[in-house]
């Protein structure tokens, strides 16, 4: 059957306050039947609705289509692995540059575009709710941030895409085309610029953790002006996150003294958290509604575990088995193996298994490097209900402190206080200073966020994707950008990005 995914976003805005919400929102399920013409008429049910708006974000980690695994395998630091190569035809043809308007898994667009249209929804209800003013401004500050947020990575995955600002109905569904990309730029910045100032500075922990706040939303532009090259805009907002380096922020913000604090499953939230992803093993998800965006659980820790794993020996780690995707490239393992960073990022299970430490059955790609910041952990596994596969509750970063220091620093290129952010995010490690360069940079980028999904963007971002996968089948002027997907394509006004069947 026929999919015209514009259409599919204007049904599902209107189910949006329907969608499930994460454990650290209030939990509110309206009763009775639903009609947008009447349903948003009070602050409750503008906050379920808010919810709504946020449920895309779990796209970074959750369901098998999440964008960090599919990041990391277009990248040259991760195979796609699998099973094999046809299990999981997008991220295959992604970890190889060979994906068609057929192969691209359309979720990539659907899944943001269904949380531009709830915000959508939401922004054009507000203003007559009965409601306090203050709270109405943060509400759709949040709208507008998330909107703002989702518009970034489909331009940046897609380049061409349409624009679309007001809720679609039967007879505008078809309407939408693409605009230039610095349009779409243009909407980013005004949204975000418009929301800054009705964020708080900081949420309530216990009521309000994952909701965003003013830091967020500021490195979100800062990280924007960036990508479009505005370097001293970037460097002026990214600046007022990131505070004194190695200091607290404005916001509560600072590096954790320990890196690999930031794995541990139960430290959700943490300082150097700046906008993330919450997971839950409480959701009770299954394989009747896995990816659909009803899950909660973080999919990636499964999806990166060694397959038909054996604990042999104390020296090595309680794993449940997993699916063995995302494995790691000798080449992040080479550049990684000297640095503080390496046992926190990189399970070396070859090793382990050359000493009889533990045992796994080799799947596709392998390399016997795993991805320790997401493997999935035994003590993790969920007894509740649902599929255990389907509910661990690791929390993911979409943006966090290093990451800001690192594009402060970049966007500054040199000069002391550029010099200070790199040093803030080697010191933490234990790492002597280095000059502050461009290559500089590039590096402890790579060192420091690998496996977190950056690392294709930033090659993109660089110019530097065609030299890193010139093995990958990557063709420049191409693969910088994904197709869009066929059923986009079939009935709408939408054209095909360049070079693309």
């Amino acid at each position: 059957m026929k999919t015209i995914k514009f259409k599919y976003i204007y049904i599902a805005a209107a189910l949006a306050v329907f969608g499930s919400c994460s454990e650290d929102f209030v939990t509110i399920n309206p009763e009775g039947k639903f009609d947008t013409g009447t349903y948003f008429s009070n602050e409750q049910q503008c906050f379920a609705a808010l919810i709504g708006v946020y449920d895309p974000l779990r796209k970074n980690t959750g369901g098998f289509e999440n964008m960090v695994a599919m990041l990391n395998a277009g990248s040259d630091d991760f195979y796609a692995g699998g099973g094999s190569s046809t299990d999981g035809t997008g991220i295959q043809n992604f970890s190889t540059h060979s994906l068609t308007s057929i192969s691209i898994p359309g979720s990539y667009w659907n899944d943001h575009y269904q949380g531009v249209s709830r915000a959508n929804l939401l922004l054009a209800k507000l203003p007559a709710a009965s409601m306090d003013d203050n709270v109405r401004a943060r509400f759709a500050a949040e709208a507008k941030t998330l909107r703002a947020l989702y518009y970034f990575n489909l331009v940046r995955m897609f380049k061409n895409i349409p624009l679309v600002l007001d809720p679609l109905n039967t007879q505008t569904i078809y309407d939408p085309e693409q605009v230039a990309p610095e349009v779409i730029y243009a909407q980013i910045e005004k949204d975000l610029v418009e929301a800054i100032p009705h964020l708080p500075g900081t949420v309530v922990a216990k009521t309000e953790a994952g909701r965003i706040n003013k830091g967020a939303a500021q490195a979100i532009l800062g990280k924007v002006y960036l990508f479009e090259g505005k370097k001293s805009e970037a460097a002026a907002v990214l600046a007022e996150v990131n505070g004194t380096p190695g200091q607290t922020n404005q916001y509560g913000n600072k590096l954790l003294t320990s890196f690999s604090d930031l794995w541990v499953t139960t430290n959700k939230f943490n300082a150097e958290s700046i906008l993330e992803v919450s997971h839950t093993s409480a959701g009770n998800s299954d394989w009747t509604f896995w990816g659909s965006g009803k899950d909660e659980g973080n999919s990636l820790n499964i999806m990166v575990g060694p397959r038909g794993y054996a604990k042999k020996d104390a020296s090595a780690p309680d794993l449940p088995s997993g699916w063995a995707f995302n494995v790691i490239t000798q080449k992040l393992y080479d550049v990684m193996k000297n640095d503080p960073r390496f046992a926190a990022t990189i399970l070396d299970l070859k090793a382990l298994k050359a000493d009889g430490a533990a045992d796994y059955i080799p799947a596709y790609q392998d390399t016997g490097y795993f991805l320790n910041k997401y493997l999935p952990r035994q003590s993790d596994v969920s007894t509740g209900g649902g599929n255990s596969e389907l509910n661990y509750k690791q929390n993911s970063y979409v943006i966090r402190l290093a990451d800001t220091y690192l594009m402060e620093a970049e966007a500054l290129g040199s000069g002391p206080r550029a010099q200070a952010l790199l040093d803030a995010v080697r010191n933490r490690v234990g790492l002597t200073p280095v000059p502050v360069t461009l290559a500089a940079i590039k590096n402890e980028r790579r060192m420091e966020l690998a496996g977190e999904g950056h690392r294709f963007f930033d090659l993109v971002r660089w110019g530097d994707a065609a030299a890193a996968l010139s093995d990958r089948g990557f063709d420049a002027g191409t693969d910088e950008i994904l197709p869009i997907p066929f059923t986009e394509l079939n009935g709408t006004k939408l054209k095909q990005n360049p070079n693309y069947q």
